[in-house]
């Protein structure tokens, strides 16, 4: 991990945070990290959480603890500490890319499902309302993804804006993708235009980036490329949204947020079809370790947006 690679991943985690309403602050355009200091504590170091501890109403040292949480699941960082009056301090791993793309082969479709909530036991009210029972469905799905003991049979209930799920018009995929991408409290996307084959379609980025995943595998095969992440990748944005999809599923089962999923896929498979023109040879080009590793990294997105969309009832085909 490089230190540019570092700063992003920092502005992702106070990107994060800003997502889940831990902070209330502008995102910074960047975040500056240097060398730790002789004497100091792991490699590098930030002073964002200090820049940020005014607007966002808090001292630096909480701030720091907030962001602190979402950088100890990032690909690339062993360690985060806070030392003075709230400066991060961080440890890097080493081959974390192989780390990261091996831990997802491993465990498949159900990377990012854990533990967590465990012991915590959840008991919705019964819904009538077609978006409810979606939001509902999906969100039991998310929870016990995370261990949690979750069913009908009680009074909890989530605020939803009320709109038709119409799988006889859009289809199954398209209709709970309307219902889902939007927050609950918000008006459902318009479901025509997710008919449409276009960029602008975030359905169909997302299941054409799983579609393209599927294909280069094919394609690797006939050249004789088995994926295998056997050297470094510089892919901050994939590894980074990989790295992320863990805290995601979690944080969208607390929040009750399956748009949050949602949002996740779309960064996901925008950084996989920015990412999957370097995979394979270009013209004379030998395959390579590069190129298996490249593919090893491709697939692991595959997988992750084949999960992702299955918590959501979202079929993922692979081809388009």
């Amino acid at each position: 991990m490089t230190p540019a690679d570092l700063s992003l991943t920092v502005q992702h985690a106070v990107r994060r945070a800003v997502d889940d309403g831990a902070l209330r602050v502008d995102v910074p355009p960047r975040v500056k990290v240097e060398r730790a200091r002789p004497g100091g504590t792991g490699e590098y170091a930030s002073s964002v959480a200090l820049t940020l501890a005014r607007p966002a109403g808090r001292s630096a040292l909480d701030v720091a603890g907030i962001l602190r949480e979402r950088l100890l699941e990032s690909p690339g960082i062993l360690a985060v500490d806070i030392t003075g009056p709230g400066f991060l301090n961080f440890t890097l791993r080493r081959d974390a890319g192989g780390e990261l793309v091996r831990a997802i082969r491993t465990a498949g479709p159900a990377y990012g499902q854990g533990d967590a909530l465990a012991g915590t036991t959840v008991r919705f009210a019964e819904v009538t309302e077609s978006r409810a029972r979606v939001v509902v469905e999906v969100v039991l799905r998310l929870l016990r993804s995370q261990g949690a003991d979750a069913d009908f049979g009680g009074d909890e209930r989530i605020h939803v804006r009320g709109g038709a799920y119409e799988p006889e018009l859009l289809g199954a995929d398209a209709g709970r993708w309307s219902l889902l991408r939007a927050a609950p409290q918000d008006r459902p996307l318009d479901g025509p235009p997710l008919l449409v084959q276009h960029e602008r379609n975030s359905l169909f980025r997302v299941r054409y980036a799983h579609a393209r995943v599927r294909r280069l595998l094919v394609n690797g095969t006939q050249l004789g490329i088995v994926p295998s992440y056997e050297t470094d990748i510089h892919a901050p944005e994939l590894l980074g949204v990989l790295g992320d999809h863990p805290v995601v599923l979690l944080s969208a089962a607390r929040h009750r947020a399956p748009d949050r999923v949602a949002r996740h896929l779309e960064a996901t498979a925008d950084a996989l079809l920015a990412f999957q023109h370097t995979v394979l040879p270009l013209g004379d080009e030998k395959p390579s370790a590069a190129h298996r590793s490249r593919l090893a990294l491709a697939e692991a997105a595959g997988t992750v947006l084949a999960g992702g969309l299955s918590l959501l009832g979202i079929s993922a085909p692979d081809q388009i």
